[in-house]
């Protein structure tokens, strides 16, 4: 008998409220530190959580099964949006923010892992990705937009934690199941691809970094409001939406079109400092991204949890690292100097798809 699972609700619901609360925040973080590494800081403690809890709570869902993991990353993220609700210092929020992002990797390892075990897995992906996009963009908007009509500057928070609570008690009507052991053979199996193609490793951390740099800069170098900030910031999740269900029709070569897509990236960021247009290229060349280096994953037919997985923690690594590195920048030289390290970051991953690296090590070109 296979075992039960949260329902496909609870795991829409679930996905959407935890991404939404993690982009609440973003329109309001000048409200919460003037210093851009401390608005950095409190942005990426979010996905410094999540890179620590993401993998970990993929081989914790094999063996203990979806539902514990569903449950704890949504009750994780309850607590901590309240607490986020009630305090304003900036060293209590990084701590929340990266106890919210443990959260947030335990729920997407369990919910990923219910959605790829059902046979029609191909259309709840589509549910899945669709309603994860729609949280982070509403996240944005409806957070900006409350703080201006209602000079609350945390009701959008207060507002996801409560939808992230509803998530909470429906998966509570499911059944715990029973454990699943593995063989812990998978690691060994996929270390030779996972050396041989470094280059793809850096590539996820750089240029998923890049659009959390954008987010994370952005609203202080404007000093615009933050239902306008919400509406900028949600065009680059809807630019990567769009650009993900046209790309995927085709088939492409993965590491020129990563190589290409980093050199372009590095110009958006830079358009950024000029334009918030900027957002809609990053976005859009974001999703181009994706789609190429699953494609280049999809060489390995087997193991394919545990690649995604390390996949899922070098981007949240990303989303971890950049922000603070260039909201340090910006601290020390100004947002010339912090778009100026980052579009060279950018460069680089172009320059390391030249290297050895770029030779994959199975699969054709």
């Amino acid at each position: 008998m296979a075992e039960p699972k949260a329902p496909l609700v609870v795991v829409c619901l679930g996905v959407f409220a935890v991404m939404a609360l993690s982009n609440a925040i973003v329109p309001v973080l000048p409200v919460f530190a003037d210093s851009s590494a401390w608005q950095g800081a409190i942005y990426a403690a979010y996905f410094l959580g999540a890179f620590i809890s993401t993998l970990p709570g993929g081989v914790l869902a094999d063996r203990y099964g979806t539902s514990p993991l569903i449950r704890a990353g949504l009750a994780l993220t309850v607590v901590t949006g309240a607490l986020l609700y009630l305090v304003s210092s900036p060293g209590i929020m990084i701590l929340l923010r990266g106890c919210e992002g443990i959260g947030a990797g335990l729920f997407v390892a369990a919910a990923l892992s219910y959605v790829n075990a059902q046979s029609d897995h191909t259309r709840l992906s589509g549910y899945y990705m669709a309603l994860l996009n729609l949280g982070l963009v509403l996240g944005l908007i409806i957070s900006g937009w409350l703080a201006v009509r209602f000079a609350t500057p945390l009701l959008g928070i207060g507002v996801f934690t409560l939808a992230a609570f509803c998530a909470l008690l429906g998966s509570a009507v499911t059944r715990i199941p029973a454990g699943i052991r593995t063989n812990g053979r998978e690691i060994p199996a996929v270390t030779p691809f996972i050396r041989s193609n470094l280059w793809l490793w850096y590539s996820a951390v750089i240029l998923v970094g890049i659009t959390g740099v954008a987010s994370s800069l952005y609203p202080k170098f404007s000093g615009s409001a933050p239902d306008v900030l919400g509406l900028w910031i949600a065009g680059m999740s809807i630019a990567t939406i769009v650009t993900v269900l046209l790309v995927s029709r085709f088939p492409l070569p993965p590491v020129q079109i990563i190589r290409w897509s980093a050199l372009l990236m590095a110009g958006g960021i830079l358009l950024l400092a000029v334009t918030p247009l900027g957002f809609l290229v990053l976005g859009a060349l974001a999703g181009v991204v994706m789609i190429a280096q699953m494609a280049f994953l999809a060489r390995v037919p087997d193991h394919q949890g545990l690649l995604m997985g390390l996949f899922s923690t070098a981007s949240y690594l990303g989303m971890a690292l950049l922000p603070f590195v260039a909201g340090v920048a910006r601290d020390l030289g100004g947002f010339g100097l912090a778009f100026a390290i980052t579009a060279l970051l950018g460069g680089t991953v172009t320059l390391v798809t030249y290297g050895m690296y770029a030779r994959p090590s199975s699969g054709p070109e």
